[in-house]
């Protein structure tokens, strides 16, 4: 066995001579524990609530997009519908048509969009996931789906005759200002058969229709969309599939991923989460300084077995390099005891509840390899730098 790290063994499992020296050294391993256990315990918060925040998207944004690289819509003609159909890794595919309107009902108005959609919807999108009341849209073009807070705004729920009309106003095409403000509006009439909820912002800018009756509201072809949705298969390769799509439509549109749809999003939890990860971090590098302290002491405490292990011969690298090993020791077994205990807690907070954001929602968490090798690297990495500057205060001096 290494002579270093048999003595810095022996050191670390033995008490020292003063009751001062071993509650120094009990302080600094609590430190090295809780430092660990609090990291450990952070970033799997934080796994938790990005999965959680992001779950809301995965029910609403599909796993591709196709936007048109300029103006609002492009052509989809039959030509490549049918070429998209023959892409292996695409399981669904939905034709969209999406504009600004203005809604009506019961005297009461709201400016927000409308969503067309075909029948292949409910196949790309989760919808038995988002509607809370009501039923999703079926063949028939007078039917829509609003969201929970246009409906609250409108003071709209799902109706069940046709006596109660939504009016959905949207501009005619063209140029100019027209003479007569009132002939440049179509109008549509619906009745809401259901009400989603995905977020406070989802749930106040779309209404859902067929695709059908957002084409006649804005006046567009059967071969115009302002966007297709797709729904890869599990296997498939996103970055394949988008260059095989790009050679579709002759590179005249833009396709975006879940995570380029919600930037934003996962800009914020990311920086969230490396916020909260360096604060912990900080406080851990002063609770690991506590290892240099106890370190220190306890060179002064073994002043005379260092002097004796000199004069039989051993180096002042051998002697700094004991306690370096003994402060290595008391660092990864604090950090390995601390991931045990933030598992734990982890575990029980997942069976059991202990701590809630609301009365009936638990705080989210998800364990990960990642978070057990960051914390092992992060924490190790600081004990390592405070145990090599404490074992630098050997010097020639001291064993004389």
């Amino acid at each position: 066995m290494n002579f270093s790290y048999y003595i810095a063994k022996r050191y670390l499992f033995s008490p020292g001579s003063s009751n001062a020296i071993n509650i120094i050294t009990g302080i600094a391993a609590t430190g090295v524990v809780i430092g660990a256990m609090s990291l450990f315990l952070v970033l799997s918060g934080f796994a938790g609530l990005k999965d959680f925040s992001l779950q809301f998207s995965s029910y609403f944004d599909p796993d591709l997009k196709i936007f048109p690289s300029s103006g609002k819509t492009f052509s989809f003609s039959a030509t490549q519908k049918e070429k998209i159909n023959q892409l292996e890794g695409i399981a669904h595919f939905s034709e969209i048509v999406e504009e600004r309107v203005f809604l009506e009902f019961r005297e009461k108005q709201k400016l927000t969009y409308i969503k067309g959609v075909d029948s292949n919807y409910n196949k790309v999108i989760q919808t038995d996931s988002i509607i809370v009341y009501g039923d999703w849209l079926t063949n028939n073009d007078f039917q829509v789906v609003a969201g929970n807070g246009i409906s609250r705004e409108l003071s709209m729920g799902v109706e069940q005759t046709y006596t109660n009309l939504l009016s959905i106003n949207a501009l005619k095409p063209g140029k100019g200002i027209p003479s007569d403000p009132s002939k440049a509006i179509r109008t549509q009439k619906a009745v809401n058969i259901g009400i989603y909820s995905v977020n406070e912002e989802l749930d106040k800018k779309y209404i859902f229709s067929t695709i059908a009756l957002a084409r006649t509201l804005l006046e567009l072809p059967e071969d115009k969309v302002t966007h297709i949705e797709l729904k890869l298969s599990p296997q498939a390769d996103e970055k394949v599939i988008s260059k095989a799509l790009q050679s579709i439509f002759d590179d005249q549109v833009i396709i975006r991923n879940r995570i380029q749809l919600n930037s934003t999003l996962y800009k914020m939890l990311n920086t969230e989460n490396l916020a909260s990860y360096l604060i912990i971090t900080l406080i851990a590098i002063i609770a690991l300084f506590n290892v240099a302290g106890a370190i220190i002491m306890m060179i002064i405490d073994k002043k005379s077995n260092i002097k004796t292990l000199h004069n039989i011969g051993a180096s002042l690298a051998n002697i700094r390099k004991i306690f370096l090993f003994q402060g290595l020791l008391m660092t990864v077994l604090g950090t390995l005891l601390g991931l045990v205990l933030g598992f734990l807690l982890i575990v029980l907070q997942q069976q059991f509840d202990l701590l809630m954001i609301t009365p009936s929602l638990s705080y989210p968490t998800r364990i990960t390899t990642v978070s057990f090798v960051v914390v092992f690297f992060t924490i190790n990495s600081i004990g390592f730098i405070a145990s090599l500057l404490a074992s630098s205060r050997i010097n020639q001096k001291l064993v004389h």
